[in-house]
């Protein structure tokens, strides 16, 4: 019986809770759009690296978020409200997202095209020094087989 009375409760706080969702005010310091794309690409990015590369990070004390923060002249709690008032905004938002989403893919193809073209380089390279190492090899001498005299 005690279990159902809290379980009623519990349920009864979170429907409250819900209900209370209020729009956020717009902050007096408000991120432009624009800059928040720059941010959340910066923050995509390092996300990115973190998961393939950590101990880089760690290697050259680069905190992703200080540096973000110092790079855009912006402090924690300026860009907390900035993404809680366009996360509220959703058309907004998807907008903003939109963009980083261009801008990486953008920016991934950049990248792949400079890999794909130092491969290239690299295969190239490669099969030029094949192609020096055989012409090191010595030769094999063909031996004509022995005719038999016809009488």
């Amino acid at each position: 019986m005690i279990k159902r009375i809290y379980l009623i409760i519990i349920i009864f706080g979170f429907c409250v809770a819900c209900n209370k969702i209020e729009k956020p005010k717009k902050p007096d310091n408000l991120i432009a759009k624009e800059k928040m794309v720059d941010i959340l690409f910066d923050v995509y990015v390092f996300n990115a690296a973190k998961v393939t590369n950590k101990r880089k990070l760690e290697n050259n004390n680069v905190t992703p978020d200080v540096y973000i923060y110092k790079k855009h002249n912006i402090d924690s709690l300026q860009f907390v409200n900035s993404n809680e008032y366009y996360a509220f905004n959703i058309n907004e938002y998807e907008d903003i997202i939109d963009k980083v989403e261009t801008r990486i893919k953008t920016q991934k193809e950049k990248y792949q095209k400079e890999i794909d073209k130092e491969e290239a380089e690299k295969k190239k390279q490669r099969d030029s020094i094949k192609r020096a190492i055989d012409t090191l090899k010595p030769k094999k001498k063909v031996k004509k087989p022995i005719k038999a005299k016809q009488n």
